[in-house]
Formats: structure tokens, C-alpha cells, sequence
């Protein structure tokens, strides 16, 4: 069930398997480079260890002058025995001093190409899974656009899997280091004293287990955090979205208030994560603290009592510079726990994404006319919203994902899949009870013959809008059939259906770019050309000049020619530099220029002027003269020639017949023509 907020808490429910593992799969194509990155990683944090190897021999062999032999003599780089003369210890001080040159150089060089292949390769699965999220989202239906949040979305593919790049980048680095740099120490402590090597690397078990408890602290806490994230963010896209609803209203202080409690409520769980970090890190340092206290007392009594097995000088001072660096990563574990579990409420929710599968498919195998002539057919339909991820199965076969979606004119008129979902809902949509399963269709049955202009009619919320949403599938009927030429909806290839349906809107949703782009979105070849991403590389005046033909046609030439730029005036976030009735204009010549079979106009001339409106008609009657055309219409004189009018009420049809029949019927539809003619012969009096 979805989150009544919007939000993404049910996601968690998709993912198959434990979500960092999904993460690693991510990796797999680029081990060659992982494994190389690694392995320089690992040889980093060996060569930091050289060092403070050569400082201890540097004490006790050229210094003190002693007669133990130490690491370094045990691997044959240095004499063993005493070192008598000032020309051998000058000797044996300059091979300690290429030693450290040496493991410097291997140091630097391993730590850059650590750094860039890891780096470069978390970077590259960033990459990846943000197309992969963003594809899949595209693909999913249009109820869960319903039922979820921009905000929301708009986390996971940025937020969320940022967070993931980032826990590839920088903890499994660290997670290299630990392994290192304590594996490492602890072999070198063990040689100089297993005594002490003991006790410094008792703490290393107890830091292991309680960092599994931090995880278990802290697990709820993030998991929390990042849905509060979600909420906070859908607050606040709506809020700036809606900003001229708010001035209008005068709701600052409304606003504020619910942002305040969003902001207050990320605040408590963030400052009580807080808490359990700060405590159990500060336990940490206080454990560490322990150990180097008891390293000195028992090391430096051995020392003075000359107890068997007593480090020398520079082996004593070796410790201690060694556990500097070993407790260094052992914290880091807590904090690297601490960000593990970050990512993996992030990978959740992301992979708990990637794992919803769409509600509209395209069957295995799909049907794929050469040619669509436009018949439509309705038989029976019943629909409401909300019911669709839990309508049982038809018994068709269900296809890849993949396929759910494409790039075709109905998808690109409306933002359907990719826009529809952030854009503006149609009224007849938003009135209709998305929570409770209201039934908005019941029993349509209706015949269209090719190439027929129907003509919808009757009050909101009657169901027009959503009969025609099922022609293209944006929802799928719960009962009854919708057919294209004879074939259900549901056998054609997605693409291929929405390939010949062109839709317009009385909201049309334009994207942030040009004028040109804009209209060029009802055609790929078209679009590829005029954004300069076709392949091969084409000039784009064979694009300009389809979009210029298809703006005159629709009666949006004249007023781009009168932009600052033209047809590369940029239009703004969803259009918001264009008045309605441009924006309309825009859509319209984006349906054109993908030369439907079937053309859905939804209300598309309702924010125009009459005179407008009177030039677009002109071009609409030219463009649906051979096609099958629905045109839902408030003037009722939009849809008057139309060769059948169907009027609606609560979901069914109540009439239908040619404008002059249903006058002499004198029902729904005449007390309508009536009232809108008492309109507007108000109107042009109140003119006049």
C-alpha cells in the first residue's frame, strides 16, 4: 500500500534480497578497474606502514647502535649484528633513507590510482543506476504518479542515490584501510611482541560488536530520517510550486507553519541519531584511550626490569606510533557503520523502486500493425482509479518492463509516464476519488468507425477525460474491453499504439527548453534533429521547417514570430513565460506534427479567445478530416459538426446522436446548448 503522504515507506517491500548486494551488482561490469583500484589501495596502505619501521630501526641500529636486529634485518634490507663505525651506520642510515624514499614513491603513485579508479568507477555506477531508476520510473503507470509525491522521487534519484556514490567512494576505501592498515599492524606488533600485540588489539573484536549494536541503534533512526527527507522535500516542491496560490490567498503564515512541523519533526530524529553517534564514538575513544594507557605501563615496565621479551628502544616507540594509526581506522569504523547504514536505507528505497513492476504491460507478443486506420471500440467499460495495482490478472502475458513505455506522440503530448506525474492534473481527474476506488466508468459502451470525429459532452467529473485515457492505456479498464481496429488495447505494443494517438490537454504540460523543442517533442526524428542529438549528425533546417508548418497549422506561428527569439525562446519551467491559450497553441502543434490516427482533444481550445479559437478550429477541422477524432469541448459550438455527439453523466452515457438530433430529444445536451446560448447572449450584452 502506498504512503498516504505520498512517500516511498512501502518500497522497501519490493526488494528482492539484501540492497547492498543489489548495489555490488552494479559494480560487476567494471571489476577489471575495481580490482586494480583495490589492489593499489591495499599496497597505499602497506607502504604507510614502512615508515615508522624505519624510524625504529633508525634508533636502535643507527642511533643506539644496538645489536637487535628488527624487521628489517630479519627481511634482509639492512645488516643484522651490531653496526660499529661511523662509515657503516652512515651506510646503513642512507639504505633506511632509500627504503623510505621507495616506500614513499609506491605510496603516492598507488594512492593516485587508487583514488581515480575507485572513484571514477563509483561515479560510473552512479551513472547507471540513476539512468536505470529514472527508465524504470518512466515505465511505471500512471497511478503511481498518482499516488506519489515529486518530492519523493525527485530523493531518490538525487539524494539517495548520491548518498550510494558516496558510501562507494569514500567507505569502501575505508573498509580497504581497516582491513589494511590493522591486518598489517597487528602482523608486524606480533613479531616485535605478542604480549602487547594482545593487548592492542584487544579492542579490535569489542569495536567489531559494537558497531553491529550501533547498527541496530541506529537502523530505525535513518530509515525514519530518510522518509522525513521524502515529506520535508514533497512539502516544499509543492509549496514553491504553488507559490501564486499562496500569494492569492494570503496562506505565508499557513505554509509556514506545516513547513515549520516538517522541518521540526527532521530535526528530533536527526539530533536523536545524533546523540547515538556522539556517544558511541566518544565510547570508542574512550576504549582506545585504555589500551594506550596499558601499552605504555606494561611495555615500559618491561622495559625497566629487564623482563625477557622486553621491546627495545626503538620497537617501544614503533608501538606507539603504530597505535596511533591503528585506532585512527578502528573509529573509523563506527563512523563508516554509521554510514553503511545510511546507504542502506538509501539502496532500500532506490532498488525498492527499481523492483515495482509497471501495472500497464505490453504482452509478450505485442501486435504491431503496419498501419492503424482508427477505429475505436468500447465494450462495456468499467473504470475507477486506484484499482489498478490491485486488479487481479487478465491472463495475458506480462512483458519486460522495458517495453512499458515510450516515446511516442501520446506520451510526448501529455508527459504521460515521465511528466504527467509533475505536471498539472486534469480536473475530471482530480475530482475523482483516487482513494477510495469510486467508480468513474460504468458499463460505456461505444462504437467509433475510422476516421469519425465524436464529440464528448456533459458536467466534470461525468467521465469523459478518463474514457479517453484508456485508448492510449495510460489505465487499463477494470472490465470490459477498449479495442483500436478491432484488436484490444491491450495486445498492441505500447509504442506502436501510442505511436498513432496524438493527445491535447486543457493543461498541456510543456518542457523547460524552446519554443522549437517544444513542438518538435510530437516527433523523435524531428526532435533529435532540432536538439542537434540525431545520429548521424543532421542539419536541423529540415526540422525547423516541420516545426514552422505544424505551428502555422495550429496558430502559434504568428505569435512565436513575435517572441524575443522566435521559435528559441526559451518558455520556462512547464511553460510559465506562455499564456494558457499559447501553451494550448504549442500543444497543438506538437499533436500535428506526429501525424496521427487518433487524435484526443481534451478541452484544447479552452483557454483561447473566441477569434482564437475560430483560426484553430479551422486548422483542428483540417487535421481530423481523415482521422478518428474525440474532442471533449466546454462550447458546446466546438463539437456541433461533429458526426456523433456523446453526452456523459456519472460515468455513463446518456445520449448520443448529431447535434440536431439530440436538440429535438430536448434532453441533457439541449438544456445545455440552452444555457450556454443564455451565456452568451449575456455576455454580449454585459459587452455592449
Amino acid at each position: 500500500m502506498d504512503d498516504e503522504h505520498g512517500g516511498f515507506e512501502s518500497a522497501r517491500e519490493n526488494v528482492e534480497g539484501h540492497p547492498i548486494r543489489s548495489l555490488l551488482e552494479y559494480a560487476r561490469p567494471y571489476w577489471p578497474r575495481l580490482t586494480v583500484g583495490v589492489l593499489a589501495s591495499f599496497l597505499t596502505r602497506l607502504a604507510r606502514l614502512v615508515p615508522p619501521i624505519i624510524v625504529a630501526a633508525a634508533i636502535d641500529r643507527v642511533v643506539l647502535q644496538s645489536g637487535e636486529p628488527g624487521l628489517l634485518a630479519d627481511a634482509g634490507l639492512i645488516p643484522p649484528g651490531e653496526i660499529a663505525g661511523q662509515a657503516a651506520r652512515l651506510a646503513v642510515l642512507e639504505r633506511l633513507v632509500a627504503i623510505a624514499v621507495l616506500a614513499y614513491l609506491v605510496r603516492s603513485l598507488t594512492r593516485f590510482g587508487s583514488r581515480y579508479l575507485l572513484q571514477a568507477a563509483a561515479q560510473k555506477i552512479q551513472r547507471d543506476l540513476r539512468d536505470d531508476t529514472y527508465d524504470h520510473l518512466q515505465h511505471l503507470s500512471m497511478d503511481f504518479f498518482a499516488n506519489h509525491q515529486t518530492g519523493g522521487m525527485m530523493s531518490i534519484l538525487n539524494s539517495d542515490i548520491n548518498r550510494l556514490e558516496q558510501f562507494l567512494n569514500t567507505e569502501f576505501r575505508q573498509m580497504i584501510r581497516v582491513v589494511a592498515t590493522v591486518g598489517g599492524i597487528a602482523v608486524v606488533l606480533w613479531h616485535y611482541s605478542p604480549k602487547l600485540a594482545l593487548i592492542a588489539l584487544a579492542p579490535v573484536p569489542i569495536i567489531g560488536l559494537a558497531s553491529g549494536r550501533f547498527l541496530t541503534w541506529i537502523e530505525p533512526r535513518y530509515k525514519s530520517i530518510r522518509e522525513t527527507v521524502a515529506r520535508l522535500n514533497t512539502r516544499l516542491e509543492n509549496n514553491l510550486g504553488g507559490a501564486p496560490v499562496i500569494k492569492a490567498f494570503n496562506r505565508h503564515d499557513f505554509e509556514r507553519g506545516r513547513v515549520a512541523a516538517q522541518s521540526q519533526r527532521y530535526h528530533d530524529e536527526k539530533v536523536a541519531a545524533l546523540r547515538i553517534r556522539r556517544g558511541f564514538f566518544s565510547a570508542l575513544r574512550l576504549l582506545t584511550g585504555v589500551v594506550f594507557v596499558l601499552v605504555l605501563y606494561v611495555g615500559g615496565r618491561d622495559i625497566i626490569l629487564g623482563a625477557p621479551g622486553a621491546l627495545s628502544t626503538g620497537a617501544f616507540a614503533l608501538f606507539f606510533l603504530y597505535l596511533r594509526r591503528l585506532y585512527s581506522p578502528m573509529r573509523r569504523v563506527g563512523k563508516s557503520a554509521n554510514k553503511y547504514q545510511l546507504a542502506k536505507s538509501s539502496a532500500e528505497r532506490v532498488f525498492g523502486l527499481l523492483g515495482r513492476e509497471p501495472d500497464v504491460t505490453a504482452p509478450e507478443d505485442p501486435h504491431r500493425p503496419e498501419s492503424v486506420d482508427g477505429a475505436v471500440d468500447f465494450e462495456n467499460v468499467t473504470f475507477s482509479y486506484g484499482s489498478e495495482a490491485a486488479a487481479p490478472d487478465d491472463g495475458r502475458p506480462k512483458a519486460d518492463p522495458g517495453t512499458g513505455v515510450d516515446s511516442g506522440s501520446a506520451a510526448e503530448a501529455t508527459g504521460t509516464e515521465s511528466g504527467e506525474g509533475t505536471g498539472p492534473r486534469d480536473a475530471e481527474a482530480d475530482d475523482a476519488d483516487r482513494a477510495t476506488g469510486e467508480t468513474i466508468l460504468e458499463g460505456v459502451s461505444l462504437s467509433v468507425p475510422a476516421g469519425a470525429t465524436v464529440g464528448l459532452a456533459g458536467a466534470t467529473g461525468a467521465g469523459k477525460s478518463t474514457l479517453l485515457k484508456l485508448v492510449p492505456r495510460f489505465h487499463d479498464a477494470d472490465s470490459g474491453s477498449v479495442r483500436v481496429d478491432g484488436v484490444d488495447v491491450r495486445e498492441y505494443d505500447l509504442r506502436a499504439l501510442r505511436d498513432e494517438i496524438a493527445v491535447v490537454e486543457q493543461n498541456p504540460y510543456l518542457f523547460s527548453g524552446t519554443v522549437a523543442e517544444n513542438i518538435a517533442y510530437g516527433d523523435g526524428e524531428t526532435l533529435a534533429r532540432e536538439s542537434g542529438r540525431s545520429e548521424p549528425p543532421a542539419a536541423p533546417d529540415a526540422a525547423r521547417e516541420r516545426v514552422t508548418e505544424a505551428a502555422k497549422a495550429a496558430e502559434a506561428h504568428e505569435f512565436v514570430a513575435d517572441l524575443p527569439e522566435g521559435y528559441d525562446t526559451q518558455v520556462g519551467e512547464r511553460g510559465i513565460k506562455l499564456s494558457g491559450g499559447q501553451r494550448q497553441r504549442v500543444a497543438i502543434a506538437r499533436a500535428l506534427l506526429n501525424d496521427p490516427a487518433i487524435i484526443l482533444l481534451d478541452e484544447a481550445t479552452s483557454d483561447v479567445d473566441t477569434e482564437t479559437e475560430a483560426l484553430i478550429q479551422e486548422s483542428l477541422d483540417r487535421l481530423i478530416e481523415d482521422r478518428t477524432a474525440f474532442v471533449i469541448a466546454h462550447r458546446l459550438s466546438t463539437i456541433q459538426d461533429a458526426d456523433r455527439i456523446v453526452v456523459m453523466d456519472d460515468g455513463r452515457i446518456v445520449e448520443s446522436g448529431t447535434h440536431g438530433e439530440l436538440l429535438a430529444e430536448g434532453g441533457d445536451y439541449a438544456e445545455l446548448w440552452a444555457t450556454q446560448a443564455d451565456e452568451d447572449r449575456a455576455a454580449l450584452a454585459a459587452d455592449d
